[in-house]
């Protein structure tokens, strides 16, 4: 019962957590009064894209999980994990956006060093996130032109 829950956990966890925060912040969310650069999806595709990324994050870790136990890439994928979600109070709810964007080139950073560990222990797990990485990419694109027009 302990690893059924276990395993949950690992699917779960990002999906739920991403979820809470988006309920928490939604109110506060200013997007469709920002000056926005070229290429600026519209609100609704926002929490459509991190569904699907979390539970792609979820399930690249479960995989990892069933077959490794590492301390270095528990705490990488940890800690990209708390950086992602602090993102959004920084940028949304305290709205320091100059802040948002060293802290989106931290979670580059560390999204590039969780999906390096997972290809050399899960490739799976590395190729799941790769969508998560082109995502922050542009979310970082979004986070700079949006300081530079605000």
């Amino acid at each position: 019962m302990k690893k059924k829950f276990q395993n949950l956990f690992y699917l779960f966890f990002p999906i739920v957590i991403g979820s809470l925060v988006g309920f928490f912040i939604s109110p506060k969310i200013d997007y469709s009064l920002l000056e926005k650069p070229p290429l600026a999806p519209p609100k609704i595709a926002f929490p459509i894209a991190w569904s699907i990324i979390y539970l792609l994050l979820g399930i690249s870790y479960f995989l990892y999980k069933r077959e490794h136990d590492e301390i270095e890439v528990d705490f990488v994928y940890y800690f990209q994990l708390i950086v992602n979600l602090l993102w959004s109070f920084i940028f949304f709810v305290w709205k320091w956006r100059f802040i948002a964007i060293l802290w989106i080139l931290l979670l580059d950073f560390l999204v590039f060093l969780m999906i390096k560990l997972f290809y050399s222990r899960k490739k799976l797990s590395a190729y799941l996130n790769i969508l998560y990485l082109l995502w922050i990419m542009f979310a970082t694109y979004l986070t700079i032109g949006i300081y530079i027009l605000n």
